[in-house]
């Protein structure tokens, strides 16, 4: 398929084909759903804990005597239902990762690509460079191009474009390396360079 390509200031810089088999699926939201939830899981810290009983310091003496004083038995402070007691069932230091095959992580990046192209929300830029590291400058141009919220990728990035936007909300910028389902997909706009293009193709065919 054939797609306009725009540059930085708004003009037009010819066209690009994008191969089909990358930008062309009908996108499967069950796919793209399975992706997310892999990054999700993979990227939480699961250092959450809370202390049981056994590491909790209490006293181990019998509390008060077994019978005669009209209340439940109880041997042991630490127990969960007294005040400064351990936390019964609570939380562990553990891993929330899950396994999800290579091929589908690769099909998962085709459906976000594909699914940004048949919702009108891709667009091809020549290059992105700056001259100087200026995001008055780069506002201005975003708003010539109607770019607000969007997710910019560049074979490598410029370090000017890149320390312009990186002060702009709800813009994202990464290298095409870098580029995942999650982040193409809380973004409303995917911009891709020509490099982009080229970089993504070949890791994806």
């Amino acid at each position: 398929m054939k797609l306009d390509v725009v540059n930085l200031s708004n003009g037009k810089a010819g066209s690009i084909d994008l191969a089909d088999e990358v930008f062309g699926l009908t996108p499967r939201g069950d796919i793209l759903h399975r992706m997310v939830t892999y990054q999700l899981a993979k990227r939480q810290a699961g250092t959450h804990k809370s202390k049981p009983r056994n590491e909790v310091r209490m006293t181990a003496k019998k509390m008060y005597k077994q019978k005669g004083t009209g209340g439940a038995r109880h041997g042991n402070k630490a127990a969960p239902q007294f005040r400064g007691g351990g936390t019964a069932h609570g939380p562990r230091v553990r891993s929330h990762a899950f396994g999800l095959p290579k091929k589908v992580r690769r099909l998962a990046m085709k459906h976000a690509l594909s699914a940004k192209q048949a919702a009108n929300e891709l667009m091809i830029i020549d290059e992105l460079a700056l001259d100087a590291a200026k995001t008055k400058t780069l506002v201005e141009r975003f708003a010539a191009l109607g770019i607000a919220n969007a997710l910019i990728v560049d074979a490598e990035v410029n370090d000017n474009f890149g320390q312009a936007a990186r002060n702009i909300p709800n813009v994202d910028v990464l290298p095409a390396i870098g580029a995942n389902v999650y982040d193409i997909l809380r973004r409303e706009k995917l911009i891709l360079t020509k490099a982009a293009v080229a970089s993504l193709e070949a890791r994806l065919k």
